[in-house]
């Protein structure tokens, strides 16, 4: 625990964080590009998440092989929902992009955005957290490409390690994402589902805390005030799980486990050592590189599949020393 303890301390507490699937489709693979440069927006959330940082990676790779001109914005916060809004609008109106690739804040705020841009000709591609279907529909958008991972399944694969050798009666906590995001609510049905396989656990609590790790601080630390006895925590992203961490190190609580969820460096950098049990790799690079294809494929006028669905990638032992 000493060593978690000095690890943990680096952390910046100050660092902002990070639905029912179809059939998937498998991703397509890269083809050659035409000649001309074509202009790519691609709007995430933030960059304080290493999380869009590898998305950004993976959009660069296709920027490269196929000969395009990508465009990054980004707001402030991964909850800076208006700010988002403003960016894409402010991509459609400037004419200063042919697509846009978005990966949106929340599943909702976007929408009207969307069907601005699809009525100015042009195509857009719904990365990592999903639009509302519904919604879309309600407005007239129908077959957005969307391209993730099937985020319920990642989270309840992760809380699953959790539960190895739970017979006793045992409390557990879950950290969510923000509420309006469908990968956040997804990652928690999933988790949910985990714990109710095993009578023994009791979910005594499960609050957001925005994809942020002083947010994951401050709520694990109000719920063990409330909740002792919790020996379990799923944490819906790596970044809360960081600052869930980092309060269980303060408060020398060395007898919980924690699941999560990116597979950032930082966190897979603890497994092993007895806190940490897991993470989910959603390829957050593939998103981004895929996500740029798709936009390409639009723009030469095919027709894509409503979803393409990624693997996720279960992690549990610390990566390989070099």
């Amino acid at each position: 625990m000493k060593l978690l303890k000095l690890l943990l301390v680096a952390l910046p507490l100050a660092l902002s964080a990070c639905g029912e699937p179809e059939q998937a489709v498998k991703p397509v693979t890269t083809q050659q590009a035409p000649a001309e440069t074509l202009r790519i927006g691609l709007v995430m959330k933030t960059l304080t998440n290493p999380f869009f940082i590898e998305m950004e990676k993976g959009a660069r790779k296709a920027e490269s092989e196929l000969g395009i001109r990508l465009i990054v914005k980004t707001a402030a916060q991964e909850t800076s929902f208006e700010q988002q809004v403003t960016i894409v609008d402010d991509l459609i109106h400037s004419e200063s992009v042919d697509a846009i690739v978005i990966a949106p804040a929340d599943a909702y705020h976007l929408i009207p955005s969307v069907k601005n841009a699809l009525a100015r000709k042009i195509p857009v591609v719904n990365i990592d957290a999903r639009l509302d279907r519904k919604l879309l529909a309600e407005s007239g958008i129908e077959g957005l490409p969307f391209v993730s991972v099937d985020n319920e399944q990642g989270g309840y694969l992760s809380a699953s390690t959790l539960l190895t050798h739970v017979k006793e009666p045992t409390e557990a906590a879950i950290l969510e994402g923000i509420p309006s995001a469908d990968n956040a609510e997804a990652r928690k049905q999933g988790a949910l589902r985990a714990f109710a396989e095993n009578p023994a656990v009791t979910v005594v609590a499960s609050e957001t805390a925005n994809w942020k790790i002083d947010k994951g601080y401050e709520v694990t630390k109000a719920m063990f005030a409330k909740h002792p006895g919790i020996k379990l925590i799923f944490a819906a992203n790596d970044m809360m799980a960081l600052g869930a961490i980092k309060y269980l190190a303060d408060a020398g609580k060395s007898d919980v486990r924690v699941a999560a969820f990116d597979a950032l460096d930082e966190a897979r950098s603890l497994l092993g050592q007895g806190v940490l049990q897991a993470t989910i790799d959603q390829q957050a690079a593939e998103q981004g590189y895929q996500g740029v294809l798709y936009a390409m494929r639009l723009l030469k006028g095919e027709t894509l599949p409503a979803e393409t669905l990624l693997n996720v990638k279960l992690v549990t032992e610390p990566p390989l020393k070099q």
